[in-house]
């Protein structure tokens, strides 16, 4: 994917919005977009301009996809992990979607979970980490609180849109592709990260989904 500067991605956004989830009975021309971001978007083989009609080629449409991915993926990684308010959102999400390449969108897909909808209920188009991650659901993938003492595996996701929880869950190590062993199932879960050793309850134990070896 090439790299693209704000104003680029912004029209890609918009456009791909406008003609891809709305359809193309409300694509066409959006007057928001800047002529100068047109030409250059053009230029560079991602738009097709015909007087007042601007549409998305396909390297377009996959280039406008990615932008909107990362701007909600922004969205849930602000709220979920940084606690900021739904108002708030969109403006900073406009920030961070730039700032989010590839690769590290996928990390912070397989961070929250996979989400499927943004906060205002949009949905996120899946990643390839999404594919992968549906596969795995036939494999032997499930909550560390399912799992047998002194089984080990490796951390898949953490199952939990609560920023407090992904914060302490965080906060001890338990991150997506992280080893990890259970020790431990009563009276509360115990499990190994590294040299360290942690205790949680139940609840907090449904919420770490594990990639059981």
């Amino acid at each position: 994917m090439m790299n693209l500067n704000h104003n680029v991605e912004e029209t890609l956004e918009q456009c791909y919005v406008r003609q891809v989830e709305k359809g193309p009975a409300e694509g066409g021309t959006d007057l928001s977009l800047a002529d100068e971001d047109i030409r250059e978007a053009a230029a560079l083989g991602l738009l097709e301009r015909s007087g007042a009609d601007v549409r998305l080629t396909e390297a377009g449409r996959e280039a406008g996809r990615d932008v909107v991915r990362r701007h909600r993926l922004a969205e849930c990684l602000l709220r979920d992990v940084l606690g900021v308010r739904t108002e708030e959102l969109n403006a900073g999400a406009c920030e961070f979607e730039h700032i989010i390449r590839r690769g590290l969108d996928e990390k912070i897909c397989v961070l929250l979970g996979h989400p499927k909808a943004c906060p205002h209920g949009k949905a996120i188009p899946p990643g390839e980490c999404c594919l992968k991650a549906r596969e795995d659901e036939v494999r032997e993938v499930k909550p560390l609180c399912d799992g047998k003492a002194d089984e080990a595996g490796v951390v898949a996701y953490l199952s939990t849109r609560d920023n407090r929880e992904v914060q302490k869950l965080m906060a001890m190590g338990v991150l997506p592709g992280t080893p990890i062993r259970l020790t431990c199932r009563y009276p509360s879960y115990v499990f190994e990260i590294g040299l360290s050793q942690f205790t949680v309850d139940r609840e907090l134990a449904e919420k770490i989904i594990v990639h059981w070896k």
